[in-house]
């Protein structure tokens, strides 16, 4: 049985992923927590540990107007912070690191009426503090890696699933109450909390290091996905193409509207080839995942 210590208390991911140790993996995998917020970290032996996982960090950013003060911190949390338990966790002799990055690093995603897919060969370009922070961590702590210290750096889409906050919400929050939602083409890379799970879980098992690309097993359209929502709570909603119109006015408008649409409706995925591996983790598809998520 491998023990497992998670750097960062109460954290979305960390909590699901706990659960899901308890619910799965009992046998393989023991999870303890630690929270990074006071210091007291520092003077903890992580030598007891086979494994770091490290989630602590300041996610969903307000990227318009913030003070320098703001970004400083993000850096801080986001950058020093993970690079500094990385090397702890080195130091103190546990076997490997956990990482978690992001698909931010790639920058936004593309606007309304434009692709953009990630393969391996895509290099980060963060757009802002905040996906340069994650970026500056990933490079650091893999820096750290040699034969005797593996590193395991995920770079996951959106993340939804029961408790789940970001987008994800917002979206599920329109579906359960609007009648109608504008059909448009879109496409998105997406990934469901328990098949990340799942992920964790063998990546750990396994031992395995580098950079990985978790996602669902099919993209997401966002007509679709707020459709499946309002079927999962029984509630009725028309998906029409007939506000299409309606959504090129919003892109073409500069403001907040502009931004709110490509957000909702912009395209970025990751290709299929880059999240296969040889293990199966894509346990839901995602009408389940949206059941699963809605249910009581």
């Amino acid at each position: 049985m491998k023990k497992v210590l998670i750097t960062g208390a109460n954290s979305y991911i960390g909590t699901s992923f706990e659960q899901y140790v308890k619910d799965h993996y009992v046998a393989d995998l023991e999870v303890h927590t630690i929270d990074m917020i006071d210091g007291s970290w520092r003077q903890k032996d992580f030598s007891d540990y086979d494994v770091v996982f490290h989630v602590a960090g300041l996610a969903h950013a307000d990227v318009g107007k913030v003070t320098e003060e703001i970004k400083k911190k993000y850096y801080s949390v986001n950058t020093d912070l993970a690079i500094e338990t990385c090397k702890k966790a080195k130091n103190d002799g546990v076997k490997q690191f956990v990482f978690m990055s992001s698909a931010i690093i790639y920058g936004d995603s593309a606007p309304f009426g434009k692709k953009k897919v990630i393969t391996r060969e895509t290099e980060p370009q963060p757009a802002n503090f905040y996906g340069d922070s994650k970026w500056q961590a990933d490079k650091g702590v893999r820096g750290l890696a040699d034969e005797n210290f593996i590193v395991t750096v995920l770079r996951p889409p959106m993340i939804y699933g029961k408790g789940s906050k970001g987008n994800y919400p917002v979206l599920a929050k329109m579906a359960k109450k609007l009648p109608v939602f504008p059909d448009v083409d879109n496409e998105r890379s997406m990934l469901y909390i328990e098949n990340l799970c799942e992920f964790l879980c063998q990546v750990i098992v396994r031992g395995e290091g580098g950079i990985f690309w978790p996602q669902n097993a099919e993209y997401t359209k966002t007509s679709c996905m707020v459709k499946m929502i309002a079927e999962a709570v029984d509630h009725k909603i028309v998906v029409s193409r007939a506000f299409y119109f309606g959504i090129r006015i919003a892109v073409a408008v500069p403001g907040k509207a502009r931004g709110l649409t490509n957000k909702a409706f912009g395209n970025l995925s990751y290709d299929h080839v880059m999240s296969q591996y040889d293990f199966k983790y894509q346990l839901y598809d995602l009408r389940t995942s949206i059941e699963r998520t809605e249910s009581t």
